[in-house]
């Protein structure tokens, strides 16, 4: 009987965490206005892994702000 109570409590804890799931991805859904625009990056395009397998976002806007600093190191290592 112990067992049934182990059971049932797990299948009642995954079926309200795919209720809330699917509540909060219907809400996101709604709550989009119409006048929402793509942030900088998301418009520059997507593009593959070398798995094949994600499609990711290039993030051609970011700035290293270490890149001068990086760029002499290796100037002086020889790199």
């Amino acid at each position: 009987m112990s067992n049934a109570i182990i059971y049932a409590g797990i299948a009642i804890g995954v079926a309200a965490l795919a209720g809330i799931m699917v509540y909060a991805h219907d809400n996101q859904e709604n709550y989009l206005r119409d006048d929402a625009v793509l942030a900088p990056a998301a418009e520059q395009g997507v593009f593959e892994s070398e798995t094949g397998m994600v499609k990711l976002n290039k993030e051609q806007w970011h700035e290293d702000p270490f890149g001068d600093l990086a760029a002499k190191v290796k100037a002086e290592n020889g790199r």
